[in-house]
């Protein structure tokens, strides 16, 4: 599925956006100047959820001259209040471009976008993982693994996954085990079509491992291509 390489590419493209805001951050830091200012005001935002309130804030240059900004981050009614002393930090040479010189209002947006970024990234990239593993004991259980006829079963559907409001099918299969006599379930890979009408057998052929019927392949491919 495409999903997989979305997320990771959305994943990597919102890591290198904090990188690089992080760099500016830390450019800005290094240039700035420190001194102390007053939230003048708190500037309300609403939404559905909740509001969010803005600090205000003036400060007085060293040479004096008397700057009023508003930062980019807010928080909670309770983050700030009116005449609230913060430490600021701004540029001397460009001083529209200062901010309130604490963690969250420097760094909030690099640590937004890192943590978002990573959980896109881990998330392809296990699927990819995930996917690689699978397609390589679907390999070997093709070139290695013993057939076995299993009876058909049902058609099922996997309410464990869903994507796009979506869930797929599994075919099922069970297979009684002549060595042992034990009584074996097998469940095919994930199909996003109901193959319900396709099926026009009644035994199945999975491939086992040797001595080990826990890893399986159901052989689905007599089952119609979906179309690109």
């Amino acid at each position: 599925m495409i999903v997989k390489y979305i997320f990771t590419l959305i994943g990597a493209a919102l890591l290198i956006g904090s990188l690089v805001m992080y760099n500016s951050t830390q450019d800005f830091l290094d240039r700035a100047v420190i001194t102390e200012g007053t939230v003048i005001d708190l500037i309300r935002s609403q939404s559905e959820d909740s509001d969010t309130y803005t600090p205000f804030v003036k400060f007085r240059t060293k040479n004096g001259e008397i700057v009023e900004f508003v930062s980019s981050t807010g928080g909670g009614p309770n983050s700030y209040s009116i005449g609230e002393v913060v430490s600021v930090a701004y540029l001397e040479d460009s001083i529209d471009k200062a901010e309130i010189n604490d963690t969250f209002s420097l760094w909030g947006g690099v640590m937004i976008l890192a943590g978002m970024g990573s959980v896109f990234f881990l998330i392809g990239l296990s699927i990819i993982l995930f996917g690689a593993s699978k397609n390589k004991k679907v390999k070997y259980l093709k070139e290695k693994g013993t057939p076995v006829v299993a009876k058909f079963q049902r058609v099922e559907v996997n309410r464990r996954i869903e994507f796009n409001g979506k869930n797929p099918y599994q075919i099922c299969a069970q297979w009684r085990n002549p060595a042992t006599s034990q009584l074996h379930i097998f469940n095919s890979d994930n199909i996003w079509f109901d193959p319900s009408n396709h099926i026009d057998r009644e035994e199945i052929t999975v491939l086992i491992e040797e001595g080990n019927p826990s890893k399986y392949h159901v052989d689905i491919s007599f089952l119609p291509k979906v179309a690109s």
